[in-house]
């Protein structure tokens, strides 16, 4: 009985750091389709005083990357700047811990982005290395699809006298849609998923492409008819620009 017991409490353990794994997903994906990112900060606050293994230190890392993104699009700096600092020490441990080497790289790639976003005179250095690590992350896997979406960005982004285009970035970003949609189960709640589409769709608006737009939010509307920042947004939004 005794023996069973030792047996009993790893797998209770295991039990509920899956259980734990799980809500937290879907606690990210529903503050993502309702525009509520005070839910998400709370997430990524209890996540981080938690003690992680690799996987799950990478889930962290991948919900600090959006919320940082969202603060600087909202001039948040200060706020961006402070998990950040966490998301990159976040990274440093999972790299000592021989984590995956192509989404090592592409992280990086994105945070080199976004320590350009925060001071545009870093763009020299800073971009540079984002740019070199977007290409190492797709040189080590080029089935990484965060890679791609990296990869897209400083394309994207990049001043066309540099080397950038906007097409070109699209099409990476298409690529990445292509890897994911290779996996189905794997888009159930994956915000990270939504999260491209949205993209796909704000980037063929950004070149006037916007049949390709209109498209793209209709088939996430399909997918998910509660996702607010679309719904109430940016396919309306769409629509009055075509109609105008």
């Amino acid at each position: 009985m005794e023996r069973t017991k030792h047996y009993l409490i790893p797998l209770l353990f295991i039990f509920i750091s899956v259980n734990m794994a799980a809500s937290y997903r879907t606690d990210i994906y529903n503050a993502y389709i309702t525009n509520r990112m005070d839910l998400w900060k709370k997430v990524i606050d209890v996540m981080q005083g938690d003690n992680f293994k690799n996987d799950a230190l990478a889930e962290l890392i991948n919900y600090q990357y959006s919320y940082i993104g969202y603060c600087i699009g909202f001039e948040k700096k200060d706020e961006a700047r402070k998990y950040l600092n966490l998301a990159e020490r976040n990274l440093e441990i999972l790299e000592k811990g021989k984590y995956d080497p192509s989404m090592i790289k592409a992280y990086k790639c994105a945070f080199y982005g976004f320590r350009l976003g925060l001071n545009k005179f870093t763009a020299p250095v800073n971009g540079l290395k984002s740019l070199e690590n977007a290409k190492s992350a797709l040189a080590i896997d080029s089935t990484n699809y965060f890679a791609w979406i990296q990869y897209g960005n400083v394309q994207f982004y990049m001043p066309a006298t540099f080397g950038g285009s906007k097409k070109e970035g699209i099409e990476y970003f298409l690529k990445a849609k292509k890897i994911m949609e290779k996996h189905p189960d794997e888009l159930i709640n994956n915000w990270n998923y939504l999260s491209l589409l949205v993209l796909i769709g704000q980037s063929y608006t950004y070149i006037n492409d916007t049949p390709s737009a209109k498209r793209v939010y209709e088939s996430i509307l399909e997918r998910e008819p509660a996702f607010l920042y679309v719904k109430n947004e940016l396919y309306p939004e769409l629509l009055k620009k075509m109609n105008n």
